[in-house]
């Protein structure tokens, strides 16, 4: 079987298993590490991948940028808090973590509560095509990438939040968010970083 072309969003450790879409404050990398610290010192990597991440080298962050995104199908809203409501596209990040860091980011957004769902989105690849390129020196020992046939992300009723957005249809708000996804084919496609031609 023939080894596909390594992207650059295949560049990430084995113990990175998810890939979260963000398009609020943690598309920050300082509001991401405040909610993702690594206060034990004991999840390490040997160094940070990607063309979009903040901090080359760095070994004790547990989560890694790695590229930009674009989730058709919903529209960022503004509230209390961000969220996401039936519309067109949003633009936002992708992040990698581990389990640990995917229960932090749930409980980050109130999920145990019923302030957030977490839902997964079918992910595209990068329009363009593959980037060139291996993996970077130092981003892991050769194991599995990340999944990279999803994305989770994180989406509030918009009027708990007081934004000017409804969902549509009835039953619980995962259910209805499920149903629109699954209606309008909704993807996060990851956005080739590699600039264009400029032909003329």
């Amino acid at each position: 079987m023939e080894r596909q072309p390594v992207t650059e969003f295949d560049r990430v450790v084995p113990e990175f298993e998810h890939l979260v879409f963000v398009y609020g404050t943690l598309t920050d990398p300082q509001r991401t590490r405040a909610v993702l610290p690594d206060e034990s010192g004991t999840r390490s990597r040997a160094g940070t991948v990607g063309k979009d991440t903040e901090r080359p080298g760095a070994p004790d962050e547990p989560f890694a940028f790695v590229g930009e995104a674009t989730l058709s199908g919903l529209r960022r809203v503004e509230g209390t808090y961000p969220t996401l409501a039936p519309g067109d596209a949003v633009d936002g990040r992708l992040l990698t973590v581990d389990e640990v860091g995917l229960a932090t980011l749930d409980a980050y957004e109130g999920v145990d509560r019923g302030l957030y769902v977490r839902v997964a989105v079918p992910l595209e690849a990068a329009e363009g095509g593959a980037s060139e390129g291996g993996p970077e020196e130092g981003a892991g020992d050769g194991g599995p990438p990340v999944p990279t046939d999803r994305a989770w992300l994180y989406v509030c009723d918009p009027d708990r939040l007081g934004a000017d957005a409804t969902w549509p249809g009835s039953g619980s708000l995962e259910t209805r968010i499920r149903r629109h996804l699954d209606r309008v084919d909704a993807t996060v496609r990851r956005r080739d970083r590699r600039p264009p031609a400029t032909g003329e």
